[in-house]
This record gives structure tokens, sequence and C-alpha cells, in this order.
């Protein structure tokens, strides 16, 4: 990684740290102190540069990744493609498809309390409640199906009226950040499968049609669950993309 001044960069009081923090990055990149392709000083070096907790400089790299101006990723990865471009789908899949130019829409098909041992087991959790929130996204023009999502998220008191209420602003990412749930990492895995009769008549396809599934956990920056999601990508649009 570049390797910058170790000066103390120092932030006004008042203001919340994270955007604080954002903005004084944002304004090194749009100045051209960060050059395209340059890499952001390593997590330490911005913890002591600004003076801050880890967790609240992750919340303001976080909000620069949501301006559109970095994209993180973690070592080594597998990554998904959406004609071809490679989208970053941390910030939800509205947001990843948007940005590389995917006019799409997303029906919910349900938002509801769920119960799920087995899941619970997986993620090493006591309590097994979850909120289901099951979406259809489809190509705007011509209402092609292109993906199936089901996301599970622990219940949490704060999201206690999403099942009643709905999505802020129709996004989950969107919700669980208003609930102060925001994603720090996590892990993702890639595979096919053949759908059946349920998600086939869903996608506009026969039964036993091969997709790409990918299965995403998120956690915030203490190690806890946040959104547990299992998609289904149709292979006409979406590949999988490695990078070594």
């Amino acid at each position: 990684m570049a390797r910058r001044t170790a000066a103390i960069t120092p932030l006004k009081p008042g203001a919340p740290k994270p955007e604080q923090i954002a903005s004084v990055l944002e304004q090194e990149i749009r100045s051209g102190v960060l050059a395209f392709g340059d890499r952001l000083q390593s997590e330490n070096e911005l913890v002591q540069r600004f003076a801050v907790s880890r967790n609240t400089l992750r919340k303001g790299l976080e909000e620069l990744n949501s301006r559109g101006l970095i994209t993180t990723k973690v070592g080594i990865g597998s990554f998904v493609t959406f004609n071809g471009q490679t989208i970053n789908d941390v910030m939800g899949w509205s947001k990843a498809l948007a940005d590389v130019g995917a006019d799409t829409e997303t029906r919910v098909l349900r938002i509801e309390m769920m119960r799920d041992p087995a899941l619970a087991a997986l993620l090493k959790i006591e309590d097994d409640a979850f909120i289901a929130v099951d979406r259809l996204r489809l190509l705007a023009d011509g209402q092609k199906p292109i993906s199936v999502e089901r996301s599970r998220v622990p219940f949490l008191p704060e999201l206690e009226d999403v099942p009643l209420k709905g999505l802020r602003d129709g996004s989950l990412t969107h919700t669980l950040r208003e609930a102060g749930l925001m994603a720090s990492g996590g892990e993702e895995w890639a595979d096919i499968e053949m759908v059946g009769p349920i998600d086939a008549e869903l996608l506009g396809c026969p039964p036993g049609t091969s997709f790409l599934r990918t299965r995403r956990l998120t956690r915030d920056a203490e190690g806890r669950p946040i959104e547990y999601v299992t998609s289904l990508l149709n292979p006409a649009y979406f590949a999988l993309h490695l990078e070594f």
C-alpha cells in the first residue's frame, strides 16, 4: 500500500468523525493527491492519522465506498461480474448493478419473521429468529428476471418494525445502516444450483436450469452476523471473475 504522511490530520469537534474522514479522503481523491489506482494507507496508518478507533475509521471508509470513490477488496478473492463488468455487492445488489449501468427493478416477494434453527447453528448464534427478505430482480427493459435474492437477518430490537413498515427507501442495506448495522467484513461462496419448480417459475426458465448461486455472510466490526443472503443469478448475465 502507498505510504504517505504519518502526521495526524485533526478532525473538527462536534461533526461526525466518519463523515469527516470520508470528506478528507474524498478531497484528496478529487484533487489528485490520490491518483486513480492508488491504494489508501493501511488501516493502522489511517487510525493513527485521524486519531480515531478502528470502528470509526471503518465507518468512514464505508461512507467513502457509498460515495462510489473506493472499492474495498480484502486479499485475493472471487468477484461476480454483470455483463463482463466486475460488480461490488458490499453495498447491496441495487447499487452494485446501478454502478455498472444496469437498469433494473426489484420486486419484494416477502418480508416476514421466521425461525431457522439450522441457520442459527451455522452462524453460531443462539436466537433462531430471523427477518426474511426475499426479492426478485428484473431488467427494467422487458422485465426479464435476472436474479432471486433471499436475505436472512438475525432479529434485533432495532429491526422490529421492518416486517410492518418495510425497507428504508426499498433497500435492505439502507435499512440496516439506519439501525446502526454496518458491514465490516464477511465471507462469500459461489457454486452452481439447478433451480427447482418454484424458482424456475419466478425466473421464467425450465426447472433444472443451471444458475450461479452465491451465499454471502456479512459481519459488523465486532464479528456479529448482520445478513446471510443466498442469490440465484442468471448465467446469461452473471459470471464468476477470479483475481490472483
